[in-house]
């Protein structure tokens, strides 16, 4: 029953936490959303999925030309993920937010927001915690000589506490990502990640990831831990907590309520995992063109495990320019990037290469992919098709180092004209996006100082034949049918032969 509605500065909640409050917000057709199930592969390298999808994710228009995103990584079930995409949309979409509110009333809105999530998801889950813990207290220790009475009882009681912990167990961390006025406000808690990727006439071209993962190897959450009496040298070293690598989260009452028992943080003096978001912006989007990424710990994960993590952001960078350079559906060209991103990590495992051991199973992927002015075309964009040639450097450092890379990259952008609502198509890295002359395949070469993109051929790129506006359905093996025509090539190749045979 709900006995009061999201409000400016309440939300009172008396209903089932998977009730939505927003089935009359207008989706945004900007967006598009790619997701893959997690995986466990087996010696054989066939996958089985060890866990329902845990993942959730948002994109809504609101009034007043404000756009609201997310991504959630849900763990130990996705009732956490699930309640706060609805909770959370409901604080920020039904009237809180519009075009006045300075840069600091945006901020304080978002932390407001995210607080009353999480004791909103608490409160449904109060009546469960209670039980658990009156349940507790009758639980009579093990005792050869306790009755039969007794045993049974006691082990009514056990099924019942598991039943009662599924049902209260689990978190999520969340990346949001908020455009009021034109400015974009990313607002995180956990270890997800938002990439933005701007690009513009003059070859000044970057991708930015904005915040970094609220891990335990990030120095600035061990400080506030320390500040909090964790050893935090212990946390760095054992690299998670309970059972998790972030250190701010969403639910999970095990680390809010009862952290005094956990080891690691058992000398803290107040709570110390947190779902307290941290916001970065604003940031202008006036005259921008390009993409905003948001991914989930899983998505990547599975490509640092595959491909170390100096490159990752390269890397998704680099898929996504080349699906939208010649999408016509964002949709399907985030779920292109998924899947692309799915077969390197199973190829990298069935290589028995070097990182194979740390390829045995992914969790949940999604990736959402938002468009800023950016037009897609009715099928391929290629570089005679009207679309203008952009380098992209894409600057990037890991937690571990200091030491940064960059790659350039040919970013194939849209040439003027109507901002067109998107769905999608597939595509690989390899493809990546042709410069004139030359065919569609980029290489990216790295190291700790630079990273340089190359494509090498000649030609008109003739050999290459357009694709539809469909995506291409890969075969038993996880790959797409290839889309190169070597006709021409052969037809030349057997004419030079000929003639060197006469």
């Amino acid at each position: 029953m709900l006995l009061g509605k999201p409000g400016r500065n309440r939300f009172i909640l008396r209903l089932p936490y998977h009730e939505s409050w927003t089935d009359d917000l207008p989706l945004c057709q900007m967006c598009g959303v790619g997701t893959a199930p997690n995986c466990v592969y087996g010696p054989d390298g066939k996958g089985t999925q060890s866990h329902t999808n845990e993942d959730g994710h948002l994109g809504f228009r609101g009034e007043d030309g404000c756009f609201l995103y997310g991504v959630f990584n849900g763990y130990d079930g996705s009732r956490v993920a699930n309640f706060a995409s609805q909770c959370l949309t409901a604080e920020l979409l039904l009237g809180q937010l519009n075009s006045s509110h300075t840069d600091n009333d945006v901020r304080r809105i978002l932390t407001q927001a995210f607080d009353v999530v999480e004791k909103s998801y608490f409160e449904t889950i109060g009546d469960a915690l209670a039980e658990k813990a009156d349940l507790s207290n009758y639980l009579l220790p093990h005792n050869e000589n306790v009755s039969f009475h007794h045993s049974s009882q006691n082990q009514k009681f056990q099924e019942r506490l598991k039943e009662l912990e599924q049902e209260v167990s689990g978190g999520a961390t969340a990346v949001v990502a908020l455009i009021l006025n034109n400015k974009l406000y990313i607002a995180n808690v956990g270890s997800n990640r938002a990439l933005l990727c701007k690009s513009s006439s003059d070859g000044q071209n970057q991708v930015l990831q904005i915040g970094r993962p609220h891990s335990t190897d990030n120095d600035e959450e061990l400080q506030r831990l320390a500040a909090l009496g964790v050893d935090s040298a212990r946390v760095r070293q054992a690299g998670q907590i309970a059972g998790q690598s972030s250190t701010r989260r969403l639910g999970d009452y095990r680390v809010k309520f009862n952290y005094n028992e956990i080891d690691l943080l058992s000398a803290a003096k107040t709570r110390p995992v947190i779902a307290e978001p941290e916001i970065h912006g604003s940031q202008s989007l006036d005259s921008v063109t390009g993409f905003l990424l948001l991914m989930s710990e899983g998505l990547i994960n599975a490509l640092e495990s595959a491909h170390g993590p100096e490159q990752a952001n390269q890397e998704i960078v680099a898929m996504v320019a080349a699906e939208l350079a010649q999408a016509a559906s964002l949709e399907a060209a985030a779920q292109s990037v998924v899947d692309r991103v799915k077969r390197v990590h199973h190829d990298v495992y069935v290589s028995g290469r070097q990182r194979a051991t740390y390829c045995s199973r992914h969790e949940d992927m999604t990736l959402l992919i938002r468009t800023l002015n950016y037009v897609l075309a009715d099928g391929a964009l290629t570089p005679t098709q009207g679309g203008r040639i952009y380098p992209v450097s894409v600057p990037y450092s890991n937690s571990q180092s200091t030491s940064k890379t960059s790659v350039t990259l040919s970013l194939v952008m849209p040439s003027q004209g109507t901002l067109t609502n998107g769905t999608n198509t597939a595509s690989t890295l390899e493809e990546g996006t042709p410069t004139p002359g030359q065919s569609p395949t980029a290489t990216l070469q790295s190291t700790n100082t630079q990273t340089q993109s190359s494509s090498s051929s000649s030609g008109d790129g003739s050999l290459f034949r357009q694709r539809g506006s469909q995506a291409a359905q890969p075969d038993e093996t996880g790959r797409v049918p290839p889309y190169v025509d070597f006709s021409q090539f052969y037809r030349l190749w057997g004419s030079d032969h000929s003639d060197a045979g006469n």
